[in-house]
């Protein structure tokens, strides 16, 4: 025989025992098989780190003992110790307590104990540490090759592959080792300190490899073990054809087909993907299909740890995705837990022999009975991860939120505690965001998304956004909304407002979920105090925001400036500034210059009760000139003004309104731009009232003066007549502009805003305002034919003033002969002289039916003007007939009040109630 190493771990080990007992080696092998046990062992004590537990403990123990009073001052006693902070590890100082109150002589009957255990089922607080550990190097791992190694010491050691259990007694601390003497049996080894573990499992795997004559001549110490060994050599022989087999080393395999480790046959067969029996073996039927059963257990636990072990080192999973895997891996502790146990009552059957009896032997059919909810919470938990695979963030809590929907509450309970783990940071994330407005979201799992190329100006609008793959199935898209606006609103007021004021003093910060547990007690009232916990966030931090818009920035005076400048609501103002500017835009466009503009806007300021407004206000007022102007249509389609070299003055002047900051998130380019087209509009509109104005009183000046031509009587009447209707038809237009349009909107949009709960609520409400503006008022696409029409009657109404200044020029200009005339007959009469000669008689006659000829022409252009008037207005008629918008139609009713343009045009003389039947099919 070799001579073994004097520095090997096992030879130590020896020399430690025969010098502690001062014995020979060969008096010592017992204690020494003993202490490689201890050393070798894997688990930790049974008894938790509970303090209350303990404690309830010793008061049992001495109720039991009839000690009522004892039990009453401990539990005073207790109470002071816990109220006190002086001691830091209670736990260990009541644990000691429990453990010297324990006789060590009392000899415990432990395997009367673990009958009763298996017998019935497993206790609850049955808890030891799994089995995982890093294997030695140096050590084999394959599972033939390690019963091969153990095979010719079956008796004493009765290896397994996993380090001995000791065993433990069931309601109370662990026992006290009995004193290892040579003439007694030894009891159950203690446990061993976590850092002599990995050592003891080195010693044990070296003891079986190296030392097979040492253990062949210790398996004699242990002469019970001999019958349970007989079906262990049948397995571990060398088999020829068909081996038959015992349920024992059935149960040995199934052990380790638990933890996914191949046994001696049982095996994983890849192409069916599950484990199976060897065919060689011989098996009844309901064995066999038993142990497939049981087997199930084992492919489910590699199913699951093949997908922790992928996603625990892949950091892009993000930190949902690692605490699913940590929940995981805490329900594969609670199922190695219950291996411990197993394999500790199948360690207990190798130390005791056959003795046990049937009652306390591990069987297949116990081992389905003991297995029954472990496989349900395997299950579930392979279907959790088949079903959240390619998922991360928010969407992995959705699919593991999918779950909990079930009628089994023993399921639903494991989903809800792992959904309580892995909505944890969601809820951090949540919490960050609402509470401070920061969003850290590295792998991109918050249903929030910030673009970080937005600038300030645009932070409102397009800066954050929502991931609506990554909103959990647990929170609203009303919630998700919420969640988006108070986190944008505490950015907005700390990058665009400048308000650093912190979010405590803007929100009364509640408690947020600081545990699991805490994110487990949230979901179980989501209507309630998750729904709560969001409103109060936002109702605050959106009114101090609206606050802050409205003193610090004058939101809303900035808004009635646009409703008095750019929508000519300051009357008084907009005709004195057409007054003043008349003579500026009359000229051709291209000799105008803004800054005599400005100069003619400020004097109007000053001249009017616009003097009285804010100056901050006045001084975001300005002029524009239209050379060239963006314009966003409804349609989104871009279009572009060209100013034509015809054009006047009234043709490109326009009002402007700077704005900037804050205010600007209202008022975007886009709302700018619809304000400058609508008030071309109205001042286009505005210009045609005032034209008219001027036509009727130049008629009335002038119709005194020219009753001494009888010859332009009918075309001042014609004039007069044609004048009359469009006066009625611009009041009308007017009307309907101003009180329809511009007074009805603004009310609902200043209603709106005082109800505004948030930012987003006063832009909507603004957005629609410009929207209804541009549709009522015929600029958006589908009204281009009806704005066309109206602007063809714009500049008829320009050509009647032409008409008539060239008219009355003329009128004028004769009467002014005539008068003339008459002025020299008198004086030469006055004088003594003939008042006219032959010459001059003739001459003046000539010019006066030169003038009578060209009156004709006048009635003639006045007839072809009203022709083409009135020819427009009634298709314009038609078409107001035929909108889809009620508001339209009553207008066209107003406009032909008096049926006259519906006696000249047949089209017209349905009903207005048949017109909008018609429109509505239309």
């Amino acid at each position: 025989m070799a001579c073994p190493d004097q520095k090997s771990p096992n030879v130590l080990l020896q020399n430690l025992c025969c010098r502690i007992l001062g014995k020979s080696e060969a008096d010592v092998a017992q204690q020494f098989q003993y202490a490689v046990r201890v050393i070798g062992s894997n688990f930790a004590p049974t008894v938790e780190r509970d303090e209350f537990l303990v404690a309830e403990k010793i008061k049992k123990e001495l109720v039991r003992q009839r000690r009522e009073a004892d039990a009453a001052l401990f539990s005073e006693l207790y109470r002071k110790l816990h109220s006190q902070g002086v001691l830091k590890n209670k736990w260990s100082i009541l644990y000691l307590l429990l453990s010297l109150s324990e006789d060590p002589r009392k000899q415990s009957n432990k395997v009367s104990s673990y009958a009763t255990l298996f017998a019935q089922a497993l206790p609850r607080d049955a808890h030891s540490t799994p089995y995982y550990y890093a294997r030695p190097q140096s050590l084999p791992l394959n599972y033939q090759d390690r019963n091969a190694q153990s095979a010719q010491s079956a008796g004493s050691m009765a290896s397994s592959g996993i380090s001995s259990i000791s065993v433990y007694a069931l309601n109370g601390p662990t026992p006290t080792p009995q004193s290892l003497l040579p003439g007694q049996s030894y009891q159950a080894p203690g446990v061993g300190d976590c850092l002599r573990q990995q050592l003891g499992s080195r010693l044990a795997w070296a003891l079986t490899a190296g030392q097979p004559s040492l253990q062949s001549s210790t398996s004699k110490g242990l002469p019970n073990t001999v019958s349970r060994n007989v079906p262990r050599s049948r397995r571990e022989g060398e088999t020829s054809g068909n081996v038959e087999i015992t349920e024992a080393n059935l149960v040995r395999d199934i052990l380790y087909v638990f933890q996914g480790i191949d046994g001696k046959n049982i095996k994983m067969c890849n192409s069916e993907n599950c484990y199976k029996v060897e065919g060689k073996v011989s098996l009844s039927k309901s064995l066999r299909d038993t142990t497939s059963r049981l087997a199930e257990l084992g492919w489910l636990h590699n199913k699951i740890r093949r997908y922790t072990d992928q996603r625990s080192l892949d950091r892009a999973f993000g930190l949902v995705g690692q605490s699913f895997c940590a929940a995981l891996h805490q329900e594969l502790k609670e199922y190695y837990r219950l291996l411990s146990v197993l394999h500790s009552q199948l360690q207990l059957e190798d130390d005791q022999g056959v003795n046990l009896g049937l009652e306390s032997s591990l069987t297949l059919r116990r081992l389905l009975v003991w297995t029954y909810d472990p496989k349900i919470r395997l299950k579930t938990l392979a279907a959790l991860v088949d079903h959240c695979q390619g998922r991360k963030g928010g969407e992995l809590a959705s699919a593991v939120h999918a779950y909990t929907k079930t009628g089994d509450p023993y399921m639903r309970s494991l989903v809800q505690h792992i959904l309580g783990l892995v909505s944890h940071p969601v809820l951090n994330f949540l919490y960050r965001w609402i509470y401070d407005g920061e969003l850290e979201d590295t792998y991109h799992e918050f249903f929030v998304a910030s673009d970080p190329t937005v600038k300030a100006d645009r932070l409102w609008h397009d800066k954050y956004t929502l991931r609506k793959s990554m909103i959990p199935s647990f929170i609203t898209m009303d919630q998700s909304k919420k969640v988006l606006l108070i986190g944008k609103s505490i950015n907005f007021l700390h990058q665009v407002c400048h308000d650093q004021t912190p979010s405590t003093k803007m929100i009364a910060v509640e408690k947020s979920a600081e545990s699991p547990k805490d994110a487990a007690d949230l979901f179980t009232d989501l209507e309630n105090a998750f729904q709560g916990k969001i409103d109060a966030a936002y109702f605050e931090t959106s009114k101090y925001l609206l606050d802050v818009l409205n003193k610090k920035y004058n939101l809303l005076e900035h808004m009635q400036a646009m409703r008095r400048y750019l929508l000519l609501g300051q009357g008084d103002f907009i005709r004195h500034l057409m007054d003043l500017l008349k003579p500026e835009l009359a000229r051709p466009a291209t000799t105008l210059y803004q800054h005599n503009l400005t100069g003619i806007l400020e004097t109007a300021v000053r001249a009017t009760n616009a003097q009285f407004d804010n100056p901050e206000i006045l001084k975001r007022l300005d002029v524009r000139l239209l050379e060239v102007l963006w314009v966003i249509s409804a349609s989104d389609m871009k279009v572009i003004f060209w100013v034509s070299p015809g054009d006047t003055g009234w043709d490109v002047f326009s009002l402007d309104y700077h704005v900037d900051g804050p205010i600007a998130t209202v008022f975007t380019r886009e709302c700018m731009s619809h304000y400058l087209r609508v008030f071309n509009f109205l001042w286009r509109a505005k210009r045609m009232e005032y034209i008219l104005t001027d036509i009727w009183k130049g008629h009335m000046c002038n119709a005194k003066l020219l009753k001494c031509m009888p010859e332009l009587s009918g075309v001042l009447h014609q004039c007069h007549v044609l004048a009359s209707e469009m006066v009625h038809f611009i009041h009308q237009m007017q009307y309907y502009i101003t009180f329809e349009v511009l007074e009805c909107s603004w009310d609902e949009l200043w209603n709106k805003v005082q109800q505004a709960q948030d930012l987003d609520h006063i832009i909507a409400a603004h957005e629609v305002f410009l929207d209804t503006i541009i549709s009522r008022c015929l600029l958006d696409s589908d009204s281009r034919t009806l704005l066309n029409q109206l602007r063809a009657i714009f500049d008829q109404i320009i050509e009647l003033q032409s008409a008539q200044d060239v008219m009355y020029r003329a009128a004028l200009e004769e009467l002014q002969l005539r008068l003339q005339f008459e002025e020299k007959k008198k004086q030469r009469e006055l004088e003594g002289e003939w008042g006219v000669t032959t010459s001059e008689e003739e001459e003046e006659n000539k010019r006066i039916r030169e003038f009578q000829e060209s009156v004709p022409k006048m009635c003639s252009q006045l007839r072809i003007l009203t022709h083409f008037y009135q020819g427009i207005v009634q298709q314009f008629l038609i078409l107001l007939t035929t909108s889809s918008d009620e508001s339209l139609r009553f207008l066209s009713f107003r406009l032909d009040f008096n049926e006259h343009y519906k006696a000249r045009e047949p089209r017209l003389r349905m009903s207005l109630g048949t017109r909008g039947r018609r429109s509505s099919h239309m």
